[in-house]
């Protein structure tokens, strides 16, 4: 993956004295855990209650419609209007051939950076042991005090890469506050656990603000300092409603994902909750894509931002990809058909609707396949609890709803199956992108009905 830095007549960000663009290839993009504990603070690497020598209490991940993940997409009621799908067939690629890639140099190390001592220390101690190309180019931007536009997808390690320079600023300035804005509360529960991997050694607190349980220990956490909070753009803004969060305070913005908030429908939340915070924050926005939406935001929030552009390689070099033809009345037959391939060893199964989701794992289940669920009828204890049995081996099948599924990172996954064809063509992607990650082999079957 190569980053690129590109400028021409194309600006972006407000008062824009210099002008940051991109070419046309700049925005062009291939078709292509950490389990939380109960408490919602973390202390310098540490859950608040957990830290070494005091307990401040429990904090928590308040409950709220941007946390629940499920509503908006991916999901609904029987009975509601038919929804489109993709049918990936054309696309399909069954004899993937890797392609030698061009071997990225890092102009940095990490204890080139001029960073603390001991945040180097903490970096290689999480198994980081050269940056990233997203991480070379963007580290140094933050640090200087500069906006960023990261486009980038998952897996490029984007999340070390704003997380790292703002918590070395942050020890320097004490009185900083970042403030994440995340798709998901998977997403967000990821980004807590890597900041607490990071913060370690320091005094740094950070609550995380999802959905999905109760928000009162979560507003006792947020009465107190904290350095980082993280969060889901619903839960954010009721807490900003309810005169609970003081956005004066906010330093730096960073959304994370920013396409994807915006393909659930979060924009206006966004816009609220940004223009809450103080105009001289630095802003830094990371997503996949560039569409008109998330150009807008970029224009009307960030202040002459650099971009970055990290190019991952196809998903149709590492994933076969087939087709799975079945009759509608034998369909699930099919899949226990499939699933009685021991080859098939951790396997994520992708379906249009909550409720159809959590029949399937049901039945699976009864027919002796160890399966969990995740959608968002779910809480977020059930959601955690079930991507932790599937991360760690306690069940072989993890069935989800696209919505529910974004975000989150599971090493390993040997094949995904859509079970109910995608929406759209970006979701078929996201979707089979699961597999065929850190440069293994993986496998996408997609059901299709015989005609």
């Amino acid at each position: 993956m190569n980053p690129t830095k590109s400028r021409s007549s194309q600006s972006f960000g407000r008062n824009s004295g210099r002008s940051y663009s991109h070419s046309r290839s700049s925005f062009s993009h291939s078709p292509s855990s950490h389990s939380p504990s109960s408490h919602g603070r973390s202390y310098g690497g540490f859950s608040a209650g957990k830290r070494p020598s005091a307990s401040r209490g429990q904090g928590g991940y308040g409950g709220g419609r941007a946390g629940a993940g499920g509503a908006r997409r991916g999901g609904g009621r029987s009975g509601g209007r038919k929804m489109s799908t993709f049918n990936p067939s054309q696309f399909i690629n069954t004899n993937p051939v890797d392609r030698v890639e061009e071997v990225y140099e890092p102009k940095h190390r990490f204890d080139t950076f001029g960073l603390n001592e001991k945040l180097v220390q903490a970096i290689t101690a999480s198994g980081l042991e050269m940056p990233f190309p997203i991480q070379d180019q963007i580290i140094p931007e933050i640090l200087k005090g500069n906006d960023v536009i990261g486009l980038a997808e998952t897996g490029t390690g984007k999340t070390a890469a704003f997380l790292i320079p703002l918590i070395e600023k942050t020890l320097k300035e004490d009185n900083r506050q970042t403030l994440i804005l995340t798709p998901t509360r998977e997403l967000a529960i990821q980004i807590e656990g890597e900041f607490r991997k990071l913060a370690r050694p320091f005094r740094l607190f950070s609550v995380t603000c999802v959905g999905g349980v109760n928000i009162y220990p979560q507003i006792k956490m947020l009465r107190k300092k904290n350095h980082f909070v993280i969060g889901t753009p619903g839960r954010i803004l009721d807490l900003i409603n309810r005169k609970i969060f003081d956005t004066s305070k906010v330093t730096t913005v960073v959304l994370d994902e920013a396409d994807r908030m915006l393909d659930m429908g979060f924009i206006n939340d966004i816009r609220s909750i940004v223009s809450a915070t103080p105009k001289e924050r630095e802003t830094h926005f990371f997503s996949a894509t560039i569409t008109n939406d998330t150009k807008q935001l970029v224009n009307d929030f960030l202040h002459n931002p650099v971009m970055i552009s990290v190019k991952k390689k196809d998903v149709s070099n590492s994933i076969a990809q087939d087709v799975v033809h079945f009759k509608q009345s034998a369909k699930f037959e099919k899949l226990l058909e499939l699933l009685s391939n021991p080859d098939l060893k951790r396997v994520l199964i992708f379906g249009a609707m909550k409720h159809s989701v959590e029949k399937l794992a049901i039945q699976l289940s009864e027919h002796g396949i160890k399966a969990e669920s995740i959608h968002g009828n779910k809480n977020h204890g059930q959601r955690q609890r079930a991507l932790t049995k599937f991360k760690m081996g306690g069940v072989r099948v993890l069935v989800a709803t696209d919505v529910a599924a974004r975000g989150i990172h599971i090493n390993d996954v040997t094949h995904v199956i859509n079970y109910d064809l995608p929406n759209t063509f970006e979701d078929y992607v996201h979707r089979i992108g699961r597999t065929g990650r850190a440069n293994k082999r993986g496998q996408a079957l997609t059901f299709i009905p015989m005609r």
